[in-house]
This record gives structure tokens, C-alpha cells and sequence, in this order.
């Protein structure tokens, strides 16, 4: 399979990271302490995210690839998003952080796999690997 092939596929992948995130996290009810994450990185993970899935797919759709044809700068711009995105995602992972201290209570490892940390390592690390795939394939000009 080619890079440009994969990038084609794994292009949806951020979008539902974003999306499954504010989902997640974007309910109205409260937490407090560390699970507590600040609404300015949720904003900046769904809004910044949704732009750059979107710009992403602007410039596949350009054309840019090996022709040369198409915009340099619409892939700049939408990786620049897509890395915005993936340090929040990341800012978003560290509240799962375990605390340290003798009486500090550890309530990420009680929960379940849709509650807990796993879902949000495995959709966030992927997206920041994700970006990876997405950086190297500009570069190489396989996109």
C-alpha cells in the first residue's frame, strides 16, 4: 500500500478523535479536581481540529501530489492545524496523569474503557502518530 493510499484512508481519523472528544468531555455536568480539563484546550482541540480536517481535506482534494498542482501553502496551513490540534489532544491525555502523594486517590484506573484513560491514550497518542503520517507524507511530497 502507498503512502498516499494510507493517508487517503487514515484522512477521517482526526475528525473522529475531535468529534468523540467534545462528546466526551463537552457534557454539561462537572468534575472537579484533575479530571477537571479547561474548556479553552476542549474549544481549541474541537474547533482548531475541525478546521484542519477540513483544510486537510481541502488540499487532498487539490490535487498537490507529485503533478505540482494545486496550493504549498493550503498543506502548511493544515498541518500547522493538525499539530495544534494533536498538542491539545496531548494537554488532554496529561489530566489522566496519576497523581503522586500519600493520600492522593487514583480514580482513572477504576474506570471502565469508554471512562477511564485507555480510550483517550489510544484516540490521542494515535492522532499525535497520526500527524506524523500526515507531516512525512507532505514532506516527501507522496500527498
Amino acid at each position: 500500500m502507498s503512502l498516499a493510499v494510507l493517508v487517503y484512508l487514515l484522512t477521517p481519523l482526526p475528525g473522529i478523535v475531535v468529534i468523540a472528544t467534545r462528546l466526551r468531555l463537552g457534557r454539561a455536568e462537572a468534575r472537579s479536581g484533575r479530571l477537571q480539563i479547561s474548556p479553552l484546550v476542549l474549544n481549541v482541540h474541537t474547533w482548531v481540529g475541525l478546521a484542519a480536517g477540513a483544510t486537510w481535506i481541502g488540499f487532498l482534494l487539490t490535487g498537490i501530489g507529485s503533478k505540482r498542482e494545486g496550493n504549498d501553502i493550503v498543506g502548511v496551513v493544515a498541518l500547522a492545524l493538525l499539530w495544534i490540534t494533536a498538542v491539545a489532544g496531548l494537554m488532554i491525555l496529561s489530566r489522566w496523569k496519576r497523581p503522586k502523594g500519600k493520600r492522593s486517590r487514583s480514580e482513572a484506573v477504576a474506570d471502565a474503557w469508554g471512562r477511564g484513560p485507555a480510550l483517550s491514550a489510544v484516540a490521542h497518542i494515535g492522532l499525535f502518530v497520526l500527524v506524523l503520517v500526515f507531516t512525512w507524507a507532505y514532506l516527501v511530497t507522496a500527498v
